[in-house]
C-alpha cells in the first residue's frame, strides 16, 4: 500500500473521490494505485503531486516515513 499518498490525502482533508475528481480519473483506479495493484504513469502522478502539493518520490513510496524537516 502506497501509505504516504493515503496518509497525504487525509492530511489535506480529502477524500479519495475528491483527490480522484480533481486529477480526472475514476476512485476506482486512485484506490487500485494507493493499493498498489495498478501503476500510475508519469503524467498521472504529475497530476497527483501537483494536486497534493507533495514530493513525488515520497508520496509513491511503499515504505511509510516521515519527512525531514
Amino acid at each position: 500500500m502506497l501509505a504516504n499518498l493515503k496518509i497525504t490525502i487525509a492530511a489535506r482533508r480529502l477524500r479519495q473521490c475528491d483527490l480522484a475528481e480533481r486529477v480526472g480519473i475514476s476512485a476506482v483506479l486512485l484506490s487500485q494505485i494507493i493499493q498498489e495493484r495498478r501503476h500510475a504513469g508519469t503524467a498521472l502522478r504529475a497530476r497527483i503531486v501537483e494536486v497534493l502539493d507533495a514530493d513525488e518520490t515520497w508520496l509513491f513510496s511503499s515504505i511509510a516515513e516521515i519527512p525531514p524537516r
